[in-house]
């Protein structure tokens, strides 16, 4: 039953119990959308870290970072459509919305991933 067929065929999700008011709908088109911009700011910020960062002072970390940011970018768009399509759903189906760890899995990435550069770039200036 639905799945990542969903995301394709939105015949399949309009056979789900009722049409919501179109504002809900555009709603959740508009969280989608958000999430999508996030996704595509991840990787440009991954993209730009690996073309124009000089390197660290940690060995790779520079491409770790980058290679880090690329993929959580991936996830996070692979993660609006699969929350878009869950919550159209639970509202055709007047149920409460799916609840998400995604945001919060999301936060500590981001600020463990803020860490280690700033260790890698204190690292760098007691080094030089």
């Amino acid at each position: 039953m639905g799945g990542i067929r969903w995301w394709f065929d939105p015949d399949e999700i309009r056979r789900v119990g009722h049409t919501p008011d179109y504002r809900f709908s555009l709603a959740n088109e508009r969280t989608f959308l958000a999430w999508i911009r996030t996704a595509l700011a991840l990787l440009a910020g991954g993209l730009a870290i690996a073309q124009f960062l000089p390197p660290l002072a940690v060995p790779y970390l520079r491409e770790a970072v980058a290679i880090a940011l690329m993929a959580l970018g991936a996830a996070c768009a692979v993660r609006a459509v699969d929350r878009w399509i869950r919550s159209e759903r639970a509202m055709r189906l007047d149920q409460d919305l799916p609840p998400t760890r995604f945001p919060a899995v999301l936060t500590l990435t981001v600020l463990l991933g803020a860490f280690l550069l700033a260790v890698a770039v204190l690292v760098g200036r007691f080094r030089s």
